[in-house]
């Protein structure tokens, strides 16, 4: 399988397209004019089309927490 232009992986792409075929299936209208009535092949010409695409999200970047020692018990 070729890799789509915008995409990073073929999972990203397959991601995209699964999404944007639920929403079509729950009503949402077409962006491209198809011949197609199968919610999945209309979202694969819609990527092609460069009507839908994929923007990458950035890694979030977590706080860095310092710790406290832990007290240490004196034996007795």
């Amino acid at each position: 399988m070729k890799l789509e232009q915008g995409f990073d992986s073929s999972y990203s792409y397959v991601m995209v397209a699964a999404r944007r075929a639920r929403q079509l299936q729950c009503g949402s209208q077409p962006l491209v004019s198809t011949h197609s009535s199968k919610a999945c092949r209309v979202a694969q010409e819609e990527i092609a089309a460069g009507k839908v695409g994929y923007i990458q999200p950035r890694p979030s970047l977590k706080p860095k927490i310092e710790a406290r020692p832990i007290p240490m018990l004196a034996d007795s």
